[in-house]
């Protein structure tokens, strides 16, 4: 309930972000019922692809504006994820940092090491010692942000947080609690009217 709670609280009650903008889109755009395997492995009845969202022009708009718009409490150097589904989140978050004249950073996290050059898992202007947000697009258990959170930590940067478009509610906060991180999102499945399964 983080995320909610953040958004409703004084100092964001004149939020610019426009949820509701938000969940309409990925209503029409990104929400798939079926039967699906996740990245997690497990099987669902629906199906989150947010990249229909992350590569179009409004809703990496809206996202990039909303995922600002809870972390401005946090302190915070620079912003990355796992490529590729974090890469799109993390050039929209940037422009709307731009656009406010913000100096923020990004970096990308390989899922494999470069095989020339740096050789390195961590691309971007990014250094050790920096605090860090890692993002992601739709968490489940959290696995690809937990591997982008190990490869940064291991680069020498400090994790204050993680956060998300939609959380799943299937699990991905409570491994990230377990590493002392929160989790905020801006939105969750109760937003489409979805209820996770039982664990």
């Amino acid at each position: 309930m983080l995320n909610r709670e953040l958004l409703q609280s004084p100092s964001t009650k004149d939020s610019m972000f426009q949820r509701d903008r938000l969940i309409a889109l990925f209503r029409e755009r990104a929400l798939k019922f079926g039967e699906f395997t996740l990245a997690s492995g497990k099987k669902a009845s629906y199906y989150l692809d947010g990249k229909q969202i992350t590569l179009h022009s409004e809703g990496l708009k809206l996202i990039g504006e909303g995922l600002l718009e809870i972390l401005q409490d946090v302190q915070f150097d620079a912003i990355g994820g796992m490529s590729i589904g974090a890469d799109p989140i993390i050039g929209g978050v940037l422009a709307a940092a731009g656009a406010t004249g913000r100096n923020l950073e990004g970096f990308l996290v390989r899922k494999e090491a470069k095989g020339h050059g740096t050789n390195r898992f961590v691309e971007g202007p990014v250094k050790p010692g920096a605090k860090v947000v890692i993002v992601d697009d739709v968490v489940t258990t959290g696995g690809s942000s937990l591997q982008a959170i190990d490869r940064i930590q291991e680069f020498g940067c400090e994790v204050v947080m993680v956060v998300a478009i939609i959380d799943r509610m299937e699990g991905g906060a409570a491994n990230f609690a377990a590493r002392k991180l929160p989790l905020r999102s801006l939105l969750t499945i109760a937003d489409f009217g979805l209820t996770p399964p039982v664990q």
